[in-house]
C-alpha cells in the first residue's frame, strides 16, 4: 500500500502542510513513522479521510483552481466490470468519476488510496497515474 508524506497529503487535501500537521495530531487522520523518522499516512487511510473532509468543508477558507483542467487527487473507489471500469478521484473538495477499461485501470495499477490527476476535456476525464 502506497504511504503519504505529511506534504505529499496536504497537497492532496488542498491544504498547507502545517494544517495536515494538525489533523494528524488531533487524531483526525491516522500516520505512522517510517526508518527515518518521516509521518507517513496510508493511502487508504488518506483516501477515507479525503472524502469525509469533502463532505463536511473544510475549517480553512482554501481557493481551489483546475490548472490547464488538471486535478491532482487520491483514488477513492474502483469498480471493476468485466470490461469497463469506474474510478473515483477525490481532488480536494471535488470528487471527480471516469468510466474508463478495466485493462487501463489494471495498466496504470489504479486502486483506493493511489495518488492520481484526473485530467478534464470537455466531457471527458482521463485518469493518469502519478
Amino acid at each position: 500500500m502506497q504511504s503519504y508524506t505529511i506534504g505529499q497529503a496536504a497537497r492532496l487535501l488542498g491544504v498547507s502542510p502545517d494544517t495536515a500537521r494538525r489533523w494528524a495530531d488531533a487524531g483526525r487522520v491516522a500516520t505512522h513513522r517510517d526508518e527515518g523518522g518521516r509521518r507517513l499516512v496510508d493511502g487508504r487511510d488518506l483516501a477515507a479521510f479525503s472524502v469525509e473532509l469533502a463532505k463536511s468543508g473544510s475549517e480553512e477558507d482554501v481557493s481551489y483552481t483546475s490548472v490547464r483542467n488538471a486535478f491532482p487527487g487520491i483514488v477513492t473507489a474502483v469498480k471493476l466490470g468485466d470490461v469497463a471500469a469506474q474510478v473515483e478521484i477525490q481532488a480536494g473538495p471535488h470528487r471527480l468519476v471516469s468510466l474508463l477499461t478495466r485493462e487501463a485501470v489494471e495498466e496504470l495499477g489504479l486502486e483506493v488510496g493511489v495518488e492520481a490527476t484526473a485530467r478534464v476535456k470537455s466531457t471527458n476525464v482521463h485518469i493518469d497515474r502519478a
